[in-house]
Formats: C-alpha cells, structure tokens, sequence
C-alpha cells in the first residue's frame, strides 16, 4: 500500500468549511493518513469519559478534539 500525501501537514493553520464548525481556524496537531483526517485545535470537540487512572485520580470527563475529514478543511495563510 503506497503511502499518502497530503498538502496539509501538521502545525498548518487551516479553516473549516464544512460541519457543525465550519468558519473556524486553528492549527493541525495531527494528521492521520489511514483515516484521512486531521485533528484541529479547539475545533469539534467532544466530552469523553475517562476512567479514574494513575495520570487521573478522579476520572469522569474531559473535552478532546476529535478528527475532522480531510475533505472538510482548507490550508489558509497565516
């Protein structure tokens, strides 16, 4: 399987142009090419349970950002 290339690499600032975020801008902190999706910044964020841990004594929730559909965002200047 050949690997893929995107034009949109992590630290990009992008804008978002489609879904429940669409006019937003951040900057990409990952980009995951087997699901073609990057992961933005302050951009669709989701509140996960999270089980009580060594890192988290208490668990219950916490605010993650989760992928966004390559499709769905532009590289913008800046």
């Amino acid at each position: 399987m050949a690997n893929k290339k995107f034009k949109i690499k992590k630290g990009d600032q992008v804008e978002i142009i489609a879904g429940d975020d669409k006019g937003k801008r951040g900057e990409v902190l990952r980009v995951l090419t087997k699901k073609d999706a990057v992961i933005v910044a302050g951009c669709k964020v989701a509140k996960k349970a999270v089980k009580p841990s060594e890192q988290n004594k208490e668990g219950g929730f916490v605010n993650k950002e989760m992928p966004i559909h390559i499709s769905n965002v532009k590289k913008v200047e800046g």
